[in-house]
């Protein structure tokens, strides 16, 4: 079977949620699964001497138009949340603890936890959010609030991070098809033909 996509995000990425809507869909049409990897961006965003995209002049205000239009285009429920960005330790962890212990429901929370800031205007920032949002789920909150304090989970969410980084991943959404690295939402149409074509 041909290797897996590896998808590298941060829960607080408008094009990383977009990507997110689509990704999965995309490996299927190709015989492909799709690997996750949540990450924290400010240290990438550190490494590589980069900021954030709504704190640039000029590029923060059409950054902000430019993911209402992209949300309309594809039919994507979104709404600019309020604070923006926040911080997705307790989100991430809860990810790579589901993915450890409950791997089937892993990506499900992964999407639900993008809906929650992008499209309800929830602050995932806040554990007790993110707890709220698996228990909607059907998850145990009180099982993965003790899950994502644990010293491996948060090794674990560290690892994936500075092995990102490692990887060249430098912003979200970051795709790599068979060592072949994708950035940013607008590049999904690129690694279609890719898949598509076996490269160029």
């Amino acid at each position: 079977m041909p290797a897996a996509i590896d998808f590298y995000t941060d829960f607080s990425s408008p094009y990383g949620y977009f990507a997110s809507t689509m990704i999965d869909a995309l490996a299927a049409r190709h015989g492909r699964d799709c690997r996750w990897h949540p990450m924290l961006l400010s240290p990438a965003f550190q490494a590589s001497g980069n900021t954030r995209l709504i704190d640039q002049p000029l590029k923060g205000a059409y950054s902000r138009h430019d993911w209402d239009r992209v949300a309309r285009r594809h039919g994507i429920p979104y709404r600019f949340p309020e604070p923006f960005p926040v911080g997705t330790v307790a989100a991430a962890r809860a990810f790579w603890w589901l993915d450890a212990n409950m791997p089937t429901q892993a990506k499900p929370f992964g999407h639900a936890i993008f809906a929650a800031y992008f499209a309800q205007g929830r602050d995932i920032s806040d554990k007790a959010v993110v707890l709220a949002v698996a228990e909607a789920m059907g998850l145990d909150a009180a099982v993965l609030a003790q899950g994502i304090e644990t010293p491996e989970i948060k090794a674990k969410l560290r690892a994936e991070t500075e092995g990102a980084i490692a990887a060249g991943v430098f912003g979200a959404p970051f795709t790599v098809v068979d060592g072949e690295q994708f950035w940013g939402f607008d590049r999904l149409g690129m690694v279609e033909e890719w898949l598509e074509r076996g490269g160029w």
